[in-house]
């Protein structure tokens, strides 16, 4: 059976705006790169939070590739945020840019968040920050505040957040992100569930969080998305999408 649709980018008449939003781990390109940029493509989002973007030799002509395969541009992110990277369609008016190195615990991998503030037609500035948090418990617990410190710090009356969050929605971070920000499967589920690991998912480790105010009308793995194949969902990476439609209100 079919999924209901989810609704399309759009500008509202009162300058609000209707805003898709993806969140994808890409495991550094090393799948089926023209099944990854397929699914992208149907999904048609605005904005892309990547994980796991190519990090060494050449990273932004990598980084470039994806985004013209797709018909988006970077905004900001890859190796200079340790992994995250953010697309984004033409849409998107600009406003900044910033990527962020997290403290480095000895023996863990480098983490780091790309971050924007982004508009939308007449709609408010959109803070955004994509992330992809530790492997490792307590650093993780603590990179989910330093995440909420981020999107306060970046001054926007609206924010979401998305990524690989290496938890499930039980676990301790994913909760403290989830006490401050809507975590969108669990306000309006839409789709699959679990994003992980894609030849048998079983765990919901990647979210989009939307901050108060933004309104989600729908979250989930778009898998019986028209133009999402199981074909090329299983080709393109080790972790499921996360496709989200948001409501952005107008700019005061």
């Amino acid at each position: 059976m079919s999924i209901r649709p989810l609704p399309n980018s759009r500008a509202g008449d009162d300058g609000s705006a209707v805003v898709r939003v993806l969140s994808y781990n890409v495991r550094s390109l090393r799948d089926d790169e023209d099944a990854l940029a397929r699914v992208i493509r149907a999904c048609a989002p605005d904005l892309v939070f990547v994980q796991e973007a190519p990090r060494f030799f050449r990273w932004r002509k990598h980084a470039a590739r994806l985004a013209a395969k797709t018909d988006l541009v970077v905004l900001s992110g890859g190796a200079t945020a340790a992994g995250p990277l953010l697309l984004c369609s033409l849409r998107a008016t600009v406003d900044r840019t910033e990527d962020v190195l997290l403290p480095l615990t000895r023996g863990q991998h480098r983490r780091g968040f790309a971050t924007a503030v982004v508009r939308f037609g007449g709609s408010a500035p959109l803070g955004v920050v994509s992330c992809h948090l530790s492997l490792q418990p307590r650093e993780r617990y603590a990179q989910a505040g330093m995440l909420l410190d981020r999107l306060a710090a970046l001054g926007t009356p609206y924010t979401v957040a998305a990524g690989d969050i290496n938890e499930e929605p039980g676990g301790p971070a994913f909760r403290r992100i989830a006490a401050d920000l809507q975590d969108g499967w669990a306000t309006a589920p839409w789709g699959g569930e679990h994003t992980f690991p894609q030849t048998s998912p079983s765990k919901r480790i990647d979210a989009v969080f939307a901050g108060r105010g933004v309104e989600v009308l729908g979250c989930g793995v778009p898998s019986e998305l028209p133009g999402v194949s199981a074909a090329d969902l299983a080709a393109a990476t080790d972790h499921l999408p996360v496709l989200a439609a948001l409501t952005v209100p107008a700019a005061i």
